[in-house]
């Protein structure tokens, strides 16, 4: 089996850092690890698998020395400006920022919904938004099973998804992030807001869905929210689909897929929580019932480590798909 060398740009940041747990975790076939970070971090030491690395300073010149793949997590401007030159390099890259998500010729992958997506890229695979990470895999799941009309989102998001800032704010009670203390409270406003009255994170929801389902014209609605929990998103879900449904049937197929974990059994309260899914891989889905203000309507609750599989687990799971679909 061949070994790759890798790269990791923003090494240092909040899902950087879990990348390089994760990485662990999956123990893929990379002989050789290079670490990036800006000017202000470079210089610093990361302990890896027991060897220590002095982090680099990421420049244009950073990829001519023979990279096979990258895991970008450095922001959306670092990601237009470097992962084009990586590219250009013969390394692929996987960039966990927005930059490239709803480029036509970027694929946007979650690797138990869309794989075979993951080999049609020209050298960038785009990593999804954390919140819509975990809502396609059980959506996924439905959608084969009975066509999906609509959906309506309504996310309750942890401070980690706004970085290190975001988690300072929380446990300061300070507003360097937030345009409100979100230390007591639920703040109705993640990214910024748009003409239309909706914010950037929930338009990423709306057409990010879209895309990784290949269902264009899907009618979707979303509401994101900050709230106080340090991490793991969780989202309240509506279903509306084209026709009925067993709902047993789907509850089966739910408990049947790689990375989902039912937890659903309202007689002795079990639901998913944040501090049930914080520091695990899978998407953990409960309360899921039948919505009887419609015909074929249904509810449902998931939560996940929006750091992990909503960020660094996604992107690493890539990665092993790569690997694995170019392994003799």
């Amino acid at each position: 089996m061949k070994s790759y060398k890798l790269a990791l740009v923003g090494a240092t940041g909040v899902v950087g850092t879990t990348a390089l747990d994760v990485l662990k975790e999956f123990d893929l076939p990379i002989c050789e690890y290079v670490f990036f970070s800006s000017k202000k971090s470079a210089g610093s030491k990361i302990t890896f698998k027991d060897t220590q690395y002095v982090v680099q300073e990421l420049m244009d010149s950073s990829f001519d020395y023979g990279f096979d793949f990258a895991i970008f997590s450095a922001g959306g401007d670092t990601a237009k400006h470097f992962a084009p030159i990586a590219a250009s390099k013969g390394c692929v890259v996987i960039d966990n920022s927005s930059a490239f998500r709803m480029d036509e010729n970027v694929p946007l992958v979650v690797p138990e919904v869309n794989p075979e997506c993951a080999f049609e890229h020209h050298g960038i695979i785009a990593n999804p938004n954390c919140s819509t990470i975990q809502a396609v895999v059980p959506l996924k799941v439905m959608d084969d099973i009975c066509k999906i009309k609509r959906i309506v989102y309504s996310t309750y998001q942890a401070v980690s998804g706004a970085g290190k800032k975001g988690i300072d704010d929380l446990q300061n009670h300070t507003t360097t992030k937030f345009p409100y203390p979100i230390y007591n409270n639920c703040l109705p406003h993640i990214d910024v807001f748009t003409e239309n009255g909706y914010t950037k994170e929930e338009i990423k929801m709306i057409q990010e869905t879209r895309k990784i389902l290949k269902r264009p014209d899907l009618k979707i609605t979303a509401t994101t929210v900050r709230v106080p929990v340090m991490n793991c998103h969780s989202e309240s879900i509506n279903v509306e689909f084209e026709n009925d449904f067993d709902l047993e049937q789907i509850i089966q197929k739910l408990k049947s897929t790689k990375g989902i974990i039912v937890q659903d059994n309202p007689q002795i309260n079990q639901y998913p929580i944040a501090t049930t899914a914080n520091g695990h891989n899978e998407v953990f889905v409960g309360r899921i019932r039948r919505d009887e203000s419609v015909p074929f309507g249904l509810n449902f609750w998931c939560v996940a480590d929006n750091i992990r599989k909503g960020a660094a687990t996604n992107a690493v799971q890539i990665l092993d798909l790569l690997l694995r679909g170019r392994t003799p």
